[in-house]
C-alpha cells in the first residue's frame, strides 16, 4: 500500500509512507524499491531498492537540489505497482 506523501505540494523535502502486508508464505521479507520520477519519466532518485519484512515504512526525500515541479513516486514489490504524484514548490 502507498500512501499520499506528506505534506504535498512541499518544499524542501516530504514524507513517503508504504507498508507491506504479511504475504501468504508468513512474515519472509520481500523486495521493495521505491522510486522517484520526473514529469518526462526519467528517475532521479532511489529512494528504496531491499528487502524488507512487512509492516509501515516511512522514507523521507529531499528534494532541494532539485527544480520546482511535479514528480511522480513508484512503489514496486513483485508483482505489486503503485504510482502517485506530488508537486514541489520552491
Amino acid at each position: 500500500l502507498l500512501s499520499q506523501n506528506y505534506p504535498n505540494p512541499f518544499n524542501p523535502s516530504t514524507k513517503i509512507r508504504f507498508s507491506i502486508p504479511p504475504v501468504e508464505t508468513g512474515f519472509k521479507p520481500v523486495s521493495v524499491k521505491l522510486s522517484v520520477f520526473d514529469i518526462l519519466g526519467r528517475q532521479i532518485a532511489e529512494l528504496v531498492n531491499q528487502k524488507l519484512s512487512p509492516g509501515t515504512y516511512e522514507v523521507n526525500w529531499n528534494a532541494s537540489g532539485f527544480p520546482s515541479g511535479v514528480y511522480f513516486y513508484r512503489l514496486r514489490s513483485g508483482s505489486y505497482t503503485e504510482t502517485k504524484k506530488m508537486v514541489l514548490i520552491k
